[in-house]
């Protein structure tokens, strides 16, 4: 039976260091390739104007798309991908942020008769603006706070989050059991 691991989490919550760190101790434990997917590059595929937000250039409409579009996209090349992936008997861990979309990563597992675990990661508010800060994205700080809060309140998240804060992706990977994630 083959795994969706679902890592989701606000911005600078460490998804993409965990799920890196995490695949290769899977890796390692079971002697199982396995097929990761960062969301966040199929979102790094649409390279826009500097003009965001903006829908008129020059006087010019804009080819300017639209974020729900952007969302919906991504959400399509990740269940393609992680279907794929499946299909070929691999397991297949995601790290992206799921706000609403937890019903059709379902769906995508019991079709394939996968197992489902979701982890939902956390860290200190001053954890997370710093992460951020040292990459640069400091225009993501505001949305990563408002994530952080809103994932932390949604009534499916609970009993599925993991703070980070002070932690290496080893020592998480240490103090996990990953049966209190399963959802399948």
């Amino acid at each position: 039976m083959s795994k969706i691991i679902f890592i989701s989490g606000a911005c600078g919550c460490g998804k993409t260091t965990f799920a890196n760190a995490y695949a290769k101790y899977l890796v390692g434990l079971n002697h199982k390739t396995l097929y990761i997917i960062h969301g966040d590059d199929f979102h790094s595929g649409f390279v826009e104007t500097e003009e965001k937000g903006d829908f008129f250039v020059d006087g010019q409409a804009s080819d300017q798309v639209l974020w729900e579009d952007i969302l919906r996209f991504n959400w399509d090349c990740i269940m393609a991908t992680a279907q794929r992936a499946l299909q070929d008997n691999l397991d297949v861990i995601i790290d992206y942020v799921i706000e609403n979309e937890l019903p059709r990563v379902r769906e995508l597992a019991e079709k394939n008769r996968a197992s489902l675990y979701y982890i939902v990661l956390t860290a200190d508010e001053d954890v997370i603006e710093e992460r951020i800060r040292n990459r640069g994205d400091t225009d993501m700080i505001n949305r990563a706070l408002f994530l952080k809060k809103k994932l932390e309140a949604m009534p499916e998240n609970q009993g599925h989050i993991c703070d980070n804060s002070g932690k290496t992706p080893e020592d998480i990977i240490r103090e996990i059991d990953p049966e209190q994630y399963r959802i399948l």
